[in-house]
């Protein structure tokens, strides 16, 4: 990792933290508990992805896993490529019948596998190579029509509400980082542990059979709060038949990460995280918040060692997501706009509340989606300027995506959890 400047002094995320669970049990909610990862760590080694042998020739190749691995793997016509009668000939006496196990073979194997010589090996690889990369140019039509085996290009994590997954286009999807920023008490602790709950559902349902990971950076992971939510699952999900949402055990697919600085947050992403990503344990990954981590590491002159430290974690939280079709939901803070071009440009609302994403165009540039939570005030709530309804009520805006026009919808917070307003 980069060097960096001497820590600025303690604040509040400086916590000494003793405890090796979360539980619910000593505050009378029940059995809900959270566990922390370093637990499952002291189980095993983690093996770094990508390590295992034979990987290393074709992994560069794969931009789709699901098409290469059906390439790879299927059984090739060797009379229809462009080789050597005679390197066909060697690869049939050989038994050699796939591309994976001509790039999983390194050239001395092949030369004495099919005794012929370097150049006849190197006119080979670069064949078979040639090859491969060719079938891994689609159009965007054969993506759309092929969803069996790009199924992460379509399939969305359900919000648990049909007003906001409207706004989403079925929900958050699977491959890149989305950001939630938004002013305090906007709901955007609300919306991630809704999350968490909606991933262990059934697919049918929006979810993804499996777990979350909620890596705490500032403030206690809400627990009590959790467990409300649980208890009121067969309210938020109508849609859920009630003896489903029983089989589910909720609290015990929450894992729990606190990282006050940005060595343990390292140290959290690229070996606890993975390893429960490689077990298949998980299949969501949630920080909050990414901008804690930076608040008190740097200063204004090291600005370009920040920028290098928000590129180090994208990229890595990028491959995570990429490697393991997982969506990562990165909490984030916002900040007074000093101009108006400053809030157009991050779509954040009226004029009297001008606010911008924290961390700038550097953290920006890593993100897939942006989406922006804010409190609607009771000025403009009696006005008409959005729907009547009684209590607190948020927005939640689509600041920038590929793949969604800027828009909004109003939503708010109840007992039950979050849910949109029609």
């Amino acid at each position: 990792m980069p060097a960096r400047p001497p820590r600025v002094a303690n604040r509040s995320c400086r916590r000494t933290l003793t405890a090796n669970r979360v539980s619910l049990e000593g505050w009378g909610w029940g059995g809900v508990s959270c566990t922390l990862l370093w637990e499952l760590e002291a189980h095993a080694q983690e093996e770094r992805p990508g390590s295992q042998p034979g990987n290393e020739g074709w992994a560069r190749f794969g931009r789709f896993p699901a098409f290469r691995a059906r390439v790879l793997s299927q059984e090739m016509d060797w009379d229809q490529l462009d080789l050597n009668p005679k390197v066909v000939a060697a690869l049939k006496k050989a038994d050699i019948k796939s591309i994976k196990e001509v790039l999983n073979l390194s050239g001395a194997d092949l030369q004495r596998l099919m005794k012929l010589s370097s150049a006849d090996i190197e006119c080979l690889l670069k064949t078979v190579s040639h090859t491969l990369r060719r079938n891994c140019m689609l159009t965007a039509l054969q993506l759309y029509q092929d969803k069996d085996h790009f199924a992460s290009q379509h399939q969305k994590l359900s919000l648990g509400c049909s007003v906001l997954d409207n706004l989403l286009k079925g929900g958050i999807p699977l491959v890149g980082i989305t950001e939630l920023a938004g002013e305090s008490s906007a709901g955007k602790t609300q919306i991630s542990l809704q999350l968490c709950l909606c991933v262990q559902y059934p697919y049918k349902y929006g979810g993804l059979e499996s777990g979350a990971v909620y890596v705490c950076t500032e403030d206690a992971f809400p627990s009590k709060r959790l467990q409300q939510l649980i208890d009121q699952q067969h309210k938020l999900r109508a849609d859920v038949p009630p003896e489903v949402i029983q089989k589910i055990r909720f609290g015990n697919n929450i894992f729990v990460e606190h990282a006050a600085d940005l060595d343990t947050f390292h140290n959290c992403i690229t070996r606890r995280i993975s390893l429960l990503l490689k077990r298949g344990m998980v299949r969501l990954v949630v920080i909050d918040s990414i901008a804690a981590l930076f608040r008190c590491e740097f200063g204004a002159s090291d600005s370009v060692l920040k920028a290098r430290y928000l590129q180090m974690f994208g990229a890595q939280l990028h491959s995570l997501s990429t490697r393991f079709s997982t969506p990562v939901v990165c909490i984030n803070q916002v900040t007074d706009a000093v101009g108006e071009s400053e809030a157009a440009q991050c779509g954040c609302g009226s004029v009297d509340n001008r606010v911008s994403p924290a961390l700038g165009i550097t953290w920006a540039n890593q993100l897939l989606m942006r989406l922006m939570v804010s409190r609607v005030s009771q000025r403009e709530q009696s006005s008409g300027a959005v729907f009547h309804h009684t209590g607190n009520v948020r927005t939640l805006r689509v600041a920038f995506a590929p793949h969604l026009p800027p828009s909004f919808c109003c939503y708010t917070v109840e007992l039950e959890g979050v849910k949109g307003i029609k």
